[in-house]
């Protein structure tokens, strides 16, 4: 039977990664896998070992007022520094080292914080930063900046004094929250055709879903309706490399997400990820890790002692 990857909720992956436990539950308010938010520094010095490739059911931005945070964001690592804001879509696949020195704010939340009691599930298609094919990384201007400090401090008072106890003061600030970083959103090439990013949105979105059991440019092009030459151009001209690389990159992903959650064997891994030859699995591993998965394995294994 083909093994499943856990996505954690907010209280599991704590649980997982973080102590002490008296510590955490004195800045975690009851129902926090709904929505949180702290301090950056306060969370980060709970940290005790290495994330590894890891998946979320709810939605993580980070905010900087100091120092940096480096955080890998699908096969992309990207430097967070002061001013600029950083989101992890639920679902996308993250992992980060601990022992980043900053200052600022980590926020988490769950759709339903957004769309309830006042929202609507709408609010959630207008911001291209919570998709897993939108740009994660964004500066923000000086004006913006001090909007949004207010913002985050807004949040963490009335998260502090009364939790989720006014759900509604909770989803209106993160909701404006949201709006004001929207403004200065900058998509990845937005200056190309519009048909030509919805086609690689949509295949980012494909890949995404089908990846442990799709892995041709063909099967993808059918699926969009167009031909794989075009679906080729297409790809490569708005992210700067051909399809079949996104669809490597979505294998590896996987796979480091199965060796960090189970004991699988390598030959497991590789037909959990839909590849049935083990030895082209570990060629293409070490291709895009520079190690074996055997290897990888012993480093997440080290990482836990």
């Amino acid at each position: 039977m083909t093994k499943s990857i856990k996505v954690y909720d907010p209280p599991a992956f704590t649980a997982a990664y973080m102590q002490p436990k008296q510590e955490l539950d004195k800045m975690l308010q009851p129902d926090f896998g709904k929505f949180f938010i702290v301090k950056i520094e306060e969370m980060y010095r709970l940290v005790q070992r290495p994330v590894a490739a890891s998946r979320g059911t709810t939605h993580s931005c980070l905010f900087l007022t100091s120092g940096e945070a480096v955080m890998k964001i699908g096969s992309r690592e990207y430097t967070l520094h002061p001013n600029e804001i950083l989101f992890v879509p639920a679902g996308q696949v993250f992992s980060f080292q601990p022992g980043d020195v900053n200052t600022g704010f980590l926020c988490n939340f769950h759709n339903d914080t957004l769309t309830g009691p006042y929202g609507k599930t709408a609010v959630l298609q207008a911001f291209e930063f919570l998709k897993v094919w939108g740009n994660p990384l964004i500066q923000l201007p000086a004006a913006t900046v001090q909007f949004v400090l207010q913002l985050f401090e807004r949040l963490l008072l009335d998260y502090i004094q009364h939790g989720l106890q006014h759900p509604d003061i909770i989803q209106t600030y993160l909701t404006t929250l949201l709006c004001e970083v929207n403004r200065v959103y900058q998509p990845v090439n937005n200056e190309l055709p519009g048909a030509a990013l919805h086609i690689t949105r949509r295949f980012k979105e494909l890949i995404f879903t089908h990846i442990r059991h799709t892995h041709r440019v063909t099967d993808y092009a059918a699926l969009l309706h167009i031909s794989p030459n075009h679906l080729n151009k297409t790809v490569k001209a708005i992210t700067g490399q051909s399809p079949t690389k996104w669809i490597d990159e979505a294998i590896i992903l996987e796979a480091k997400v199965l060796f960090n959650q189970s004991e699988m064997s390598v030959q497991e891994v590789a037909t959990a990820v839909g590849l049935d030859d083990p030895s082209y699995f570990t060629r293409l591993f070490k291709k895009y890790e520079g190690c074996t998965p055997t290897q990888f394995r012993r480093v997440i294994e080290k990482s836990c002692n």
